[in-house]
């Protein structure tokens, strides 16, 4: 999705006046977003965008019924604190957190406005919902995955490239995914044959470092587990996979797109079509403390062929029988 259609259909949303506010306060309803990418990252746009359209379709035209102002922030907790405050001094009737960093962010900020959340991965243990059928508070939404998929991961990358026994495994410490993640592939990985090296997903010159130093060989591999920051320098990591040629797995759909090997995840996207429809239904009045926190309806295996050829690889055919889709 282009920037350019982004800001086309989302003319108006962003940082209205004050007194514009005030003007339009009672005829629209006001939605505010919260997201760790970057303001000129394409895959954040792509997930607003189709949010922006899901609502259009229940209804909700932007400058018509709706205005949304949007806060973009590279994803560090002190920023997204600092930027939760934003959208919650100006009382929206619902914000969508997206990711982890937002909606923890949020949390401190408010527990009245009404939050739905995308792209979470344990709410519970979190503790930003109640129970998954019963949120209890003002915030609910959509998870990504379960930690058990990270082992997923790790079966592929021996399915794709038997003779790896060494896997950096890039993770953030931060968030409760990333402990949650590595533990699933450190559990598994015995069994595989696999010694397993934890990089710290924090700034793009850490990375660097810490994935150079690793590659040392052919017997060396990568798994990208969920992570916003890993999310944001998705491209400086698969340029580090292809230049140290480093079989890698990455968890969602649009690393592969990007130019990663191979990736097994859930389709962000739908997410957030599926978000835009519980925002729809507060905004009608249901309360996110009685709507269920939702699991993934579907998992896809993205296989990019155009960069196991330029890396030397030969994706197994059983692997390839299994994909949803090859990019050629």
């Amino acid at each position: 999705m282009k920037r350019r259609e982004f800001m086309k259909l989302l003319a108006g949303a962003t940082a209205w006046p004050l007194a514009a506010q005030a003007q339009q306060s009672d005829r629209m309803r006001h939605i505010g977003v919260l997201t760790p990418f970057p303001a000129d990252d394409v895959e954040g746009h792509a997930r607003l965008t189709v949010f922006a359209q899901a609502l259009q379709q229940s209804g909700w035209t932007v400058g018509q019924n709706v205005r949304i102002d949007y806060r973009w922030g590279p994803g560090s907790p002190e920023t997204m604190r600092r930027y939760a405050a934003e959208p919650v001094a100006l009382a929206p009737d619902v914000i969508l957190a997206s990711t982890s960093a937002a909606i923890e962010a949020l949390l401190e900020a408010t527990r009245t406005v009404p939050i739905v959340f995308a792209g979470i991965a344990d709410p519970v243990a979190a503790g930003y919902v109640e129970s998954l059928a019963r949120p209890g508070r003002n915030a609910t939404g959509f998870t990504v995955f379960e930690y058990s998929i990270a082992g997923k991961w790790l079966e592929l990358l021996k399915e794709i490239a038997p003779r790896v026994t060494r896997v950096a495994v890039l993770r953030e410490p931060g968030i409760a995914v990333g402990p949650g993640q590595f533990g699933v592939i450190q559990a598994l990985a015995p069994s595989l044959g696999v010694e397993l090296r934890p990089i710290d997903v924090r700034e793009a010159s850490e990375i660097e470092r810490a994935l150079t130093a690793f590659a040392q060989g052919p017997n060396d591999g990568v798994i990208v587990s969920g992570s916003p920051r890993a999310t944001a320098h998705r491209n400086l990591i698969i340029a580090l996979a292809a230049k140290h040629r480093l079989p890698a797995v990455y968890s969602a759909r649009f690393y592969a797109v990007a130019g990663g090997l191979i990736a097994y995840g859930l389709d962000f996207l739908d997410q957030y079509r599926r978000a835009a429809g519980y925002v729809d239904r507060i905004l009608k009045g249901e309360k996110p403390a009685d709507l269920p926190v939702q699991h993934p309806t579907k998992y896809d295996l993205v296989i990019n062929l155009k960069t196991a050829k330029a890396l030397g690889f030969e994706i197994p055919s059983s692997v390839l029988a299994r994909a949803d889709e090859v990019i050629e």
